[in-house]
């Protein structure tokens, strides 16, 4: 099994935590990037792995997390996911 790769992430009220990298997603325009990322936890019958994706903003040199809340985002987002889902 190959080694977990994990991120920090640090929460508006300062508060970090250190959650899996599971993937990065490019947008087809190149324009945007987005983190998806799994907390450990587990759902449903089958245990099946929650994870979640944010967009990632860049502030200077500062890498900000931020919630996918346009519809038309998220239908692209979900299109790169089956993309590599299907690899």
């Amino acid at each position: 099994m190959s080694e977990k790769e994990m991120v920090v992430i640090e929460n508006n009220d300062g508060s970090t935590m250190e959650v899996e990298l599971v993937t990065y997603l490019i947008s087809e325009d190149q324009m945007n990037t987005y983190l998806v990322y799994s907390k450990g936890e587990k759902n449903g019958a089958l245990e099946d792995e929650v994870i979640y994706i944010s967009k990632i903003i860049e502030e200077g040199e500062i890498l900000k997390l931020e919630e996918i809340v346009d519809e038309d985002e998220w239908t692209e987002v979900q299109k790169l996911l089956k993309k590599i889902a299907n690899n």
